[in-house]
């Protein structure tokens, strides 16, 4: 008995070792669950090994994940106090991991869509200022657009002519501006279905192709 009691003992200081630990997490970074007293410098270090470690961290202070986020930005899914700060370093970098803010702000979201228009697509609140931002980088974005506006359209299809296909109410002048900057987009163009309608549509868009 007297044995097994010394082995959870030993068990026990070692990870209460500095030491032991720091060489530990160098051989395993998720060993730093194991660790009793975590410092700055084993979970940094442990951090620098794999910043997934970050999920084992105790104490996040902002120093602690900063460094982790400056290796790989993905890894905002596990930071628990998300500051302003954090958030935007983030997104700055890949737009895409807007996914995992827990609270968006316009000056957050903006920032990420402004490096990815994709991002938009994990907006909650769309404004037109994040809108338009999101289809200036990337007319696709424009498929995530819940309340689309002329303007809106206009710059998606002046970036990329085939978001044509995701205007919803399609105006000459759109499908002019889309086929100017991509011929192929003609293949979008969805004439009105009356014929009056239908001849008076073709004839401004004729008029403004060749203007």
């Amino acid at each position: 008995m007297n044995s097994i009691i010394n082995k959870i003992i030993d068990e026990n200081d070692k990870w209460s070792n500095p030491e032991y630990c720091l060489q530990a997490i160098k051989e395993d970074p998720s060993n730093l669950q194991f660790v009793r007293k975590q410092t700055p410098e084993i979970c940094l270090t442990a951090i620098e090994e794999d910043e997934r470690a970050l999920y084992y961290v105790k104490n996040q202070t902002l120093e602690i994940c900063l460094a982790a986020i400056n290796i790989s930005v993905w890894i905002l899914q596990y930071v628990k106090n998300q500051t302003l700060e954090i958030c935007l370093v983030a997104v700055q970098q890949i737009g895409l991991t807007l996914q995992y803010v827990k609270n968006q702000t316009p000056e957050i979201c903006l920032a990420a869509v402004q490096q990815n228009g994709l991002a938009l697509q994990y907006v909650k609140n769309q404004t037109l200022e994040i809108c338009l931002a999101s289809v200036k980088q990337n007319g696709w974005a424009l498929e995530d657009v819940k309340i689309q506006t002329s303007e809106i359209c206009m710059t998606a299809v002046r970036q990329n002519g085939f978001a044509l296909q995701y205007v919803k109410n399609q105006t000459p002048e759109i499908c002019a501006e889309a086929i100017k900057q991509n011929p192929e987009a003609y293949k979008h163009v969805r004439l009105p279905e009356t014929e009056p309608e239908r001849e008076k549509f073709i004839r401004k868009l004729s008029f403004l192709l060749l203007s």
